[in-house]
């Protein structure tokens, strides 16, 4: 992995951890519980991405 390509993937890592505590942010501060789900859906979404690029990543780094 280039040195590029390594920077992309910790900025992608890190977008997803924004945007995951972003969402839980909002979530907590909004009181209408269907939108509540809503953002913790999309939480949840980025949380498991965020982990999917780690894994990427990690299964690379052992490759070498």
């Amino acid at each position: 992995m280039t040195q590029k390509e390594l920077l992309y993937m910790e900025d992608a890592i890190g977008h997803c951890q924004n945007l995951e505590t972003t969402f839980t942010n909002f979530s907590n501060a909004i009181e209408n519980s269907e939108l509540q789900q809503f953002l913790n859906q999309l939480a949840a979404k980025q949380k498991k991405q965020g982990e999917e690029l780690l894994k990427v990543m990690e299964d690379i780094a052992n490759e070498g």
